[in-house]
């Protein structure tokens, strides 16, 4: 029978062991979790009349297209997802303009045409710079810009509308945090975007969507999103939603529930 110094020896040695498979697994999770997270398409756009250059105070530009509406009341600051740039939008962003909205839209660094390089913090700032667009340049009152985050985008709307006075946010196919897609529990330290912790600190009205199928940011993240905010809030959950095309798939009432969220801010 082993002496119990022995045994305490052992167990010592395996717990050093699993400790440090964790530190490299939490390191190459983070390292991982870059590529991952900012996949970009190839370029589907070039310069143009329409394409405005927007100079960030490290020198950095990134670039915004502005689809303007004479008839809207609320201008929708409009941040994509991790496949996508301002090309891509020209896919659907008419949609929103014929539902009776303007649009502003950027794309972060890394992206499209725009410089540098993609991360947490750049997404934020390329965000306060298209938000900043929208009020000097543009000369829009806060209280008519409504940052709609789609999938990646929803962390830098969260924090914009944390940090920024906004009329209200939409939250699509949004996740809780960017590694809870993958882990679902919390696993690693230094998880990114960590939307849920933000959500009871808003105080504009937010509305979040989500398809209930969604392969690529499950429903439950709609779901935890929606039931931890605190101020006035909506949500539209489409039964067998998928993550993209969730417009076209849902019809109608797609654009009647949006509508009556922002006819109410």
């Amino acid at each position: 029978m082993r002496k119990m110094p022995e045994l305490l020896s052992s167990v010592g040695r395996i717990l050093l062991l699993l400790a440090g498979l964790y530190v490299v697994c939490a390191v190459g999770a983070h390292h991982l979790s870059l590529s991952m997270m900012f996949p970009r398409p190839p370029l589907k756009y070039g310069p143009g009349p329409e394409i405005i250059a927007l100079k960030a105070p490290d020198g950095v530009t990134v670039y915004a297209r502005h689809w303007p509406n004479p008839a809207a009341k609320h201008t929708l600051l409009y941040l994509h997802g991790n496949y996508e740039d301002l090309g891509s939008l020209n896919d659907y962003i008419p949609a929103f303009v014929q539902a009776g909205y303007a649009v502003f839209a950027i794309d972060y660094r890394g992206y499209g045409l725009s410089g540098g390089t993609p991360d947490e913090g750049n997404l934020y700032a390329d965000t306060q710079l298209g938000y900043n667009y929208m009020r000097t340049k543009l000369g829009l009152p806060a209280d008519r810009i409504v940052p709609f985050g789609y999938s990646l985008g929803g962390g830098p709307a969260v924090e914009l509308a944390l940090k920024q006075p906004v009329a209200g946010l939409v939250l699509q196919g949004a996740f809780v945090s960017a590694y809870r897609v993958m882990t679902h529990i919390p696993v690693f330290p230094g998880d990114k975007f960590v939307n849920l912790r933000k959500m009871p600190e808003l105080r504009c009205p937010v509305m979040v969507i989500h398809g209930t199928a969604d392969g690529t940011v499950p429903f439950w993240h709609g779901r935890k999103l929606y039931e931890a905010a605190t101020s006035r809030k909506a949500y539209l959950f489409v039964d067998g939603g998928p993550h993209s095309g969730l417009a076209d798939f849902t019809g109608p009432r797609y654009a009647e529930e949006l509508r009556k969220f922002t006819d109410s801010l």
